[in-house]
């Protein structure tokens, strides 16, 4: 969790750099060439899916990897990294009412005060941090709302996800993103290769590049699958909380983002809303 909190760091470094399409290409490349060997290593042969799993993991693949990505990327542009990382971090909460609205699970006490614990610490985030005005991007309503919808379709990956669990593995379902991601971003990729110059970017840049590829895909993946088999599903959603705070320390220590009051009461708003919604979510997983 405090990998995949620094992704939307990272993101933010990124993106002075690279259009946001190619970097994504890059990214689920570089993954993907780590991915599919572990596969393959680790299981007979290429996997066999019906024409459900299929779509399913497309569906997954669309809503996790392309468009969490896109809204990501471009929100960040708008906004700060740390409120990003904060908002980023209430994907659990709209996991459950998703699951309640759309796979008929029980509306329970945990579920409300979850939900309402993540909206306070986005609306404190909004409301609290629009007095400052200072360090929180050139349109933080906007980037924050492309944020947001970010944490929708990273929402429905997860209940994607659900369907096939029982069939297919982390790795496995990890590994048909990534190769699915190389599929969606190739053409948009290949699109801005024709006006953008891949020779201008200095060395130092393709560091986050790789980082993002490896360590945020790659190495948060098999750290959290390995710790969530260790441990109970509601002691390993508790731990999403560190996400926020990754983001929030991370934006401070090397963007140098200010300070803001607004990111403690809205962190603190939503790791409660977290520790609730981790009774109802069993694994939130994990697209990026």
């Amino acid at each position: 969790m405090v990998i995949v909190g620094s992704s939307v760091v990272v993101a933010k470094i990124i993106v002075a750099d690279f259009p946001i399409f190619l970097a994504n290409e890059l990214r689920f490349l570089i993954a993907a060439s780590i991915l599919v060997p572990l596969y393959l290593l680790t299981n007979d042969g290429l996997p066999q899916y019906s024409k459900r799993d299929t779509a399913i993991l497309a569906s997954q693949a669309f809503t996790g990897v392309f468009l969490f990505n896109v809204l990501l990327f471009y929100g960040i542009q708008f906004t700060n990294a740390a409120e990003a990382g904060i908002i980023t971090s209430t994907t659990p909460a709209f996991v459950a009412v998703i699951a309640v609205v759309f796979l008929n699970d029980q509306l329970t006490r945990n579920t409300v005060l979850g939900v309402s614990f993540t909206v306070l610490g986005i609306l404190a985030i909004e409301v609290l941090g629009s007095g400052s005005g200072v360090g929180r991007g050139p349109n933080p309503l906007f980037g924050n709302f492309l944020i947001f919808g970010a944490v929708l379709g990273e929402a429905l990956f997860t209940i994607l996800g659900k369907a096939v669990s029982d069939r297919i593995s982390p790795l496995e379902i990890t590994t048909a993103a990534s190769v699915f991601g190389v599929l969606l971003f190739l053409p948009f990729a290949l699109y801005e290769l024709t006006w953008f110059d891949v020779g201008t970017v200095p060395a130092v840049a393709w560091i986050p590049i790789v980082y993002y590829g490896v360590v945020v895909t790659v190495v948060a993946f098999m750290l959290w699958f390995r710790g969530v088999a260790m441990v109970p599903a509601s002691t390993a959603g508790v731990f999403t909380g560190m996400l926020p705070v990754s983001a929030v320390l991370l934006s401070y220590l090397l963007l140098g983002e200010p300070f803001l009051w607004s990111h403690v009461v809205g962190i603190i708003c939503v790791v409660a809303g977290i520790v609730h919604a981790s009774r109802i979510v069993r694994n939130t997983g994990d697209s990026e």
